[in-house]
C-alpha cells in the first residue's frame, strides 16, 4: 500500500531562506544532492534539522566503526521502529559495504542472524540489546569495548540513538519507499 508522506514536499521556491540554507549544507555534505529520508519533515525546524544533520554525517560518515558493521547497527534501529524507508536505505548500503544478504535477510524478519562473524556478532548483541532492553548486560558490553574501544561504543550507542530519531522521524512522516519497490519489513507478531 503506498501512503503520501504527511509533509508536503518543500522545493527551493517555497522554503524559507533559513530552510534553504540548510538544505544547501546538507547537499554540499557528504551525502549530496537531494533531501532524502527524514529531511523534508525535519526542515520545518531549520535550527533543529542543522544540528541533526550535522550529527547523522558524524555517525554515518566519520564513525570508528567500519562501515559494514555501522550498517548493520543502522538496520538494527530501522528493524526495531519497522521504518520501511529507513531500512530499505540503509539495506542498499549494508550491502555495498560488504555485509551479507543473509544478516541482512534475518534482521528484516526479526531472527538473529545464524551466520555472523566475531565483530558481527559484537555488534548484534551490543545494538540489539540496546535497542530492545533500554541498556546492555556486562558481557556484551565488555565485548564491544575490547573490539572497539570506548570511542567504538559510544559510535555504536550514537547510531542507534540518532538513526532511531530518524526512523521515529520517518514513521511519523509516513514516508514510503519509492514507487515500485516491495516494503522491506514484515509486520512481526
Amino acid at each position: 500500500m503506498m501512503t503520501r508522506p504527511r509533509f508536503e514536499t518543500l522545493t527551493p521556491e517555497t522554503m524559507t531562506p533559513q530552510q534553504r540554507a540548510v538544505a544547501d549544507a546538507i547537499e554540499a555534505g557528504p551525502r549530496g544532492k537531494g533531501l532524502p529520508g527524514p529531511f523534508n519533515a525535519l526542515l520545518r525546524n531549520p535550527a533543529l534539522c542543522d544540528l541533526l544533520q550535522q550529527v547523522g554525517a558524524h555517525v554515518r560518515f566519520r564513525s570508528t566503526i567500519p562501515p559494514a558493521l555501522n550498517e548493520m547497527a543502522i538496520c538494527l534501529a530501522g528493524r526495531k521502529w519497522s521504518a520501511q524507508f529507513e531500512f530499505y536505505a540503509h539495506r542498499r548500503m549494508a550491502l555495498e559495504a560488504g555485509l551479507g544478504a543473509d544478516i541482512l535477510d534475518a534482521i528484516a524478519v526479526g531472527e538473529r542472524p545464524s551466520a555472523m562473524s566475531r565483530d558481527e556478532t559484537i555488534v548484534y548483541d551490543f545494538v540489539h540489546s540496546l535497542l530492545h532492553a533500554g541498556r546492555v548486560a556486562d558481557e556484551p558490553f565488555e565485548r564491544a569495548k575490547s573490539r572497539f574501544g570506548e570511542v567504538g561504543l559510544i559510535d555504536l550507542i550514537a547510531a542507534a540513538g540518532y538513526y532511531t530519531l530518524v526512523c521515529m522521524v520517518l514513521n511519523v512522516a509516513e514516508v514510503p519507499v519509492p514507487d515500485g519497490v516491495e516494503p522491506p519489513l514484515p509486520p512481526l507478531d
